[in-house]
């Protein structure tokens, strides 16, 4: 089989306003290799967008790594939002962002995050962060199976 054959890997959603943590981002998933593109939403109505391009058949995300601190509508309305979605209530969304408070992160998992993780401010941590997010959400995890 050629390999240009075979499926490109799902995509990663990265809702993020700030441009110096999508940019990092990026270059930890860079060196990482990441097999899988990653987009980018800069606040939380263009990831609320992304459900009517989702629903028009446009690529689903493997996985929403979730800033909860963004402008026009919060990341924890977002993921509400998501697990409200009939299609895509089960998409796994892992929450990425400072915030370390107690009521956040109870409330990131009462609305349905899959995981919370606090960004490290150190690029080497944040280099083994995104590692394990990788691994784990885009090989290790299986998917919610799609529904007919």
């Amino acid at each position: 089989m050629n390999p240009a054959d075979l499926p490109l890997p799902g995509p990663i959603l990265l809702v993020e306003d700030n441009p110096m943590d999508v940019d990092l981002t990026l270059r930890a998933f860079a060196r990482r290799r990441l097999a899988n593109p990653v987009e980018v939403a800069r606040d939380g109505a263009e990831a609320l967008a992304l459900l009517e391009r989702w629903e028009s058949g446009a690529r689903v995300p493997v996985v929403v790594l979730l800033d909860l601190k963004l402008p026009k509508v919060s990341g924890l309305d977002v993921l509400a939002r998501i697990r409200a979605h009939p299609q895509f209530g089960k998409l796994p969304v892992v929450v990425l962002t400072s915030s370390a408070e107690h009521s956040d992160v109870e409330e990131a998992y009462a609305r349905g995050a899959n995981s919370y993780i606090v960004k490290p401010v150190d690029f080497q941590k944040f280099l083994e962060v995104a590692e394990h997010i990788q691994l784990y959400w885009t090989v290790l995890n299986h998917p919610y199976p799609k529904q007919p």
